[in-house]
């Protein structure tokens, strides 16, 4: 009796300390924050003419909402939390703490490898399209 109690509260901890999503780790969710704040990166310091943009390390990250949805037919799921920000600049770092983040990961047909989805809107476009990259 004690041992199936022991058991449920071991499986209780461990589905805790997940996201419920099969096949996605912190790892894949870490790397689609990174990337994000990268491209907002390299787009700043193109508009600031700097030689190059910082590096982005990205840590603690916490996913406070979970939502299923399909983009270009394959699962793929919306996520919002916060992020713990590291910049790294020549001359200095800078340290975020409880950034919010929202990111859309696609997931890929053999469910182990994941892409950034996010929104597209041109100018001659009247409706919006996901544009995906892949994570590494």
């Amino acid at each position: 009796m004690i041992r199936a109690i022991l058991a449920l509260v071991l499986v209780g901890l461990l589905t805790a300390c997940g996201n419920g999503i099969p096949g996605l780790s912190d790892r894949v969710v870490q790397q689609a924050i990174a990337l994000q704040v990268s491209q907002t990166q390299q787009t700043l310091a193109q508009q600031l003419r700097l030689k190059k943009p910082p590096k982005v390390e990205v840590k603690q990250v916490a996913i406070d909402q979970q939502d299923s949805l399909k983009i270009q037919g394959l699962p793929a799921y919306h996520l919002q939390g916060t992020y713990d920000l590291t910049l790294k600049f020549p001359s200095r770092q800078v340290t975020q703490e409880k950034n919010p983040f929202e990111v859309y990961l696609q997931q890929q047909p053999d469910q182990k490898n994941w892409k950034l989805a996010q929104l597209s809107k041109s100018d001659t476009e009247a409706e919006s399209t996901w544009v995906t990259e892949p994570l590494q």
